[in-house]
């Protein structure tokens, strides 16, 4: 078991009136003036931005609105809401959205204190000090990023799509409300719940096997959501499940399912390479890598993978083959992609087989110019990398 330290700041609001209380909250953590950020039409259509925007109108709380964020959020559209919040004298960031609203938001708090480019701190080359504050109002859970100290932009310039993690950056609050998740189409769903696992099979593919309750949150999590995903494609408007699949989404990537283990992480890297270059839906992406990483990583620790086989995967243990019930569980895990409309390759994923140059190239970024590896449970190299994108082909 790792040392660790466990910290979630973020209040929570959670249920059908949640809403009601946005404005209450902005005032409670000091802002005077807001920058409402979103992303395409469906926060019009669904009448949420008028709803937040007279919220905070009510309250006396003045407000700017910047839209048009996408998915794999970019990183002009940062710069944008920089500019603006700067301009405007805004002191305090709404998100309303997903995971690419809130990452854009994120990077955009950065930003607006910082002198130099906000990208440095994507590239490593500088640590906040201070940033807006903020706080979010969840319409899609996937990401994560409601609770989680970390975001993710593409910089247009070299289709390069980096990460950034800072404690700073986790939202003040987060107001989720599930009644808003009804009209997610099939897809978007089932690759939220993609993304959901994902956080959480991140961090439970580890050696570190003495952490019982950790695996067990984590187990327990995966478990919900293979359920309540079939429900509520079955009923989108089933609440009960769309609830889960909300509050999944954040226990899910705010640190309680990695709590004394080492996270790995490997497949997300893979994946920002894949949206990076084909900007394709995250979720989708990391549903067509995982099994060829876990194919390729196995036999690092089968007792682990049958583990995950058995307790999540409902695979019948062959104790006198282990490594047959760890394949097994691989195969019952994209089984689950395909059964919600996932792809489990490249292929699948953007309707054509990738290239070599094109494999040659996301290794190269991924690597960062082959100077970096990625993951823990087995630390890829760039070759590892290359072998991994080719089975994935």
């Amino acid at each position: 078991m790792k040392d660790f330290k466990y910290f979630t700041p973020t209040e929570v609001v959670f249920g059908e009136h949640s809403e009601e209380k946005i404005a209450r909250m902005v005032k409670r953590y000091g802002g005077t003036k807001v920058l409402v950020h979103y992303g395409g039409q469906s926060a019009i259509r669904s009448g949420l931005l008028d709803k937040v925007c007279n919220l905070l109108k009510e309250e006396g709380i003045a407000y700017v609105t910047l839209g048009g964020v996408v998915p794999n959020p970019r990183l002009s559209k940062v710069h944008e809401g920089i500019d603006l919040c700067r301009r405007e004298g805004v002191d305090f960031l709404l998100a309303v959205g997903g995971g690419s609203v809130i990452d854009s938001v994120k990077a955009i708090g950065y930003g607006v204190p910082y002198e130099g480019d906000v990208w440095d701190f994507y590239l490593g080359k500088a640590t906040p000090q201070t940033m807006l504050p903020l706080g979010t109002v969840l319409t899609i859970p996937a990401a994560g990023s409601e609770m989680s100290n970390s975001s993710v932009i593409t910089n247009e310039d070299g289709d390069v799509k980096l990460g950034y993690s800072h404690d700073l950056s986790r939202p003040k609050f987060a107001i989720m409300n599930p009644c808003r998740t009804f009209t997610l189409p099939p897809y978007q769903t089932a690759a939220g719940v993609t993304d959901i696992m994902m956080h959480t099979m991140e961090r439970y593919f580890s050696h570190d096997n003495d952490m019982t309750l950790t695996d067990a949150l984590a187990e327990a999590v995966l478990q919900t959501m293979k359920d309540a995903v079939f429900a509520v494609l079955k009923d989108p408007c089933d609440y009960r499940n769309r609830a889960q699949i909300m509050w999944g989404s954040s226990l899910a990537h705010n640190g309680l399912t990695g709590c004394g283990l080492s996270d790995d992480w490997a497949t997300h890297e893979l994946e920002h390479e894949l949206s990076g270059m084909f900007d394709v839906t995250h979720g989708a992406g990391l549903a067509a890598i995982w099994p060829s990483w876990a194919r390729y990583v196995y036999r690092e620790d089968i007792s682990r993978f049958v583990r995950f086989a058995v307790n999540v995967m409902d695979v019948p243990n062959d104790f006198g083959d282990p490594e047959g019930t760890a394949l097994k569980g691989i195969e019952a895990m994209e089984h689950f992609y395909h059964a919600i409309g996932m792809p489990i390759n490249i292929h699948e994923l953007i309707g054509r087989e990738v290239t070599d140059e094109e494999i040659t190239e996301m290794v190269r970024k991924c690597s960062r110019n082959y100077t970096a590896t990625q993951g823990s449970f087995k630390v890829l190299k760039p070759e590892d990398m290359e072998k991994i994108y080719q089975m994935a082909r």
